[in-house]
């Protein structure tokens, strides 16, 4: 697969998953913001990925 393909669904993937989850946390118990520590640590590996596909390609084949 395509490095920029792939990271296109894994930050699509994020976009439509992340509200969900906070729905979820909404609708349930809202005394502790457990889905902030999923959030942000997906943020931190988008990060990563988007990273490594357009900032680090380069270094790979050297």
């Amino acid at each position: 697969m395509n490095a920029k393909k792939g990271f296109r669904i894994h930050f699509l993937v994020f976009l439509l998953t992340t509200p969900l989850i906070w729905l979820v946390w909404y609708l349930t118990d809202r005394t502790y913001i457990w889905p902030l520590w999923s959030t942000l640590a997906w943020v931190v590996g988008i990060l990563f990925h988007f990273l490594g596909v357009y900032f680090f390609k380069n270094f790979k084949n050297k």
